[in-house]
């Protein structure tokens, strides 16, 4: 009986997710791995074994990985002291050769065997790769709240993205590899920039006209004022939300990032908390998904 009991679950589940791989087949998905959420071996096989399924069902996925806190603790391995200015690192030339080395070396890599051994196939690259993210220098201005005399931060090797040129994504996907990328940029002089994961990831998923972009965070998604996960927003709900106040402190600049993705033509984007074991599946694969979809 209880075997029969079990069966019927799985016929129950299969049923019930089949119209949703249906709806994805042959659509990219480009999913945000936070660093984060990177922290628990177990979570991390689970998340390689979405991805790896996503990839059997059809769907096209690619992985933008990001990497603060493993960056952080080579950083403090080494001797070197971070200093952050509004949330980014200042990146300097010694900075900047741990991060990639951190980025596009240890975690990239560690990713790619993730998956492999989940039964894919994935290639590791970064932005400098076919010169994939085009970058400059990032900008930024603050106050002085004495004087009221803007200036300008110096960030270093900190960039945004330029221009992205897909085609070795596209190359990667037709065969039946899963791209795998760190958010380095490259460049026209051959520099390479530190980006920030969020937006490298808005900015690959705007130039694949990918039907979902995921950000796995440390967080479930939005929150109503009573502490209740908002499953779907439109943007100018969530902007009315920023302004009454719903919408604060650091998940603000995650919504805005949403905001900027949608800009680039991606159909949604979708915050969900990456520390729920198999929340790719279970956002994708069932009716009320795993976090808050943000759509234009």
């Amino acid at each position: 009986m209880t075997d029969a009991i079990a069966h019927q679950d799985i016929a129950r589940i299969l049923s019930e997710a089949l119209p949703f791989m249906q709806r994805y087949w042959g659509e990219t998905v480009v999913v945000k791995y936070g660093g984060h959420a990177m922290g628990d071996p177990d979570l991390a096989r689970k998340f390689a074994s979405d991805i790896v399924q996503l990839k059997l069902c059809g769907i096209n996925p690619v992985v933008v990985h990001g990497g603060g806190p493993q960056i952080g603790r080579m950083l403090d391995k080494l001797g070197i002291v971070s200093r952050f200015e509004d949330g980014l690192r200042v990146t300097d030339a010694a900075t900047m050769e741990v991060v990639e080395m951190v980025l596009a070396g240890s975690i990239n890599k560690g990713v790619v065997s993730d998956i492999q051994r989940a039964g894919g196939r994935a290639v590791g690259i970064s932005g400098k790769d076919g010169n994939l993210c085009m970058a400059e220098k990032l900008t930024r201005t603050k106050r002085d709240p004495d004087s009221n005399i803007e200036r300008v931060v110096d960030l270093g090797f900190v960039g945004e993205p330029k221009s992205i040129n897909p085609a070795l994504l596209k190359t990667i996907l037709q065969s039946d590899a899963i791209p795998v990328i760190a958010p380095i940029g490259v460049s026209a002089g051959g520099d390479s920039y530190n980006i920030n994961a969020d937006t490298f990831a808005g900015a690959i998923a705007g130039a694949l006209a990918a039907t979902r972009l995921l950000f796995l965070t440390d967080v479930p998604g939005v929150l109503d004022k009573s502490g209740e996960l908002i499953d779907a927003l439109t943007v100018a709900e969530a902007k009315a939300l920023i302004a009454d106040g719903t919408i604060h402190g650091g998940m603000i600049p995650k919504v805005e990032t949403c905001f900027e993705a949608i800009g680039r033509g991606v159909e949604s984007v979708v915050i969900l908390n990456g520390k729920t074991p198999h929340a790719v599946l279970l956002e994708l694969f069932t009716e009320h998904g795993a976090g808050t979809l943000l759509r234009a």
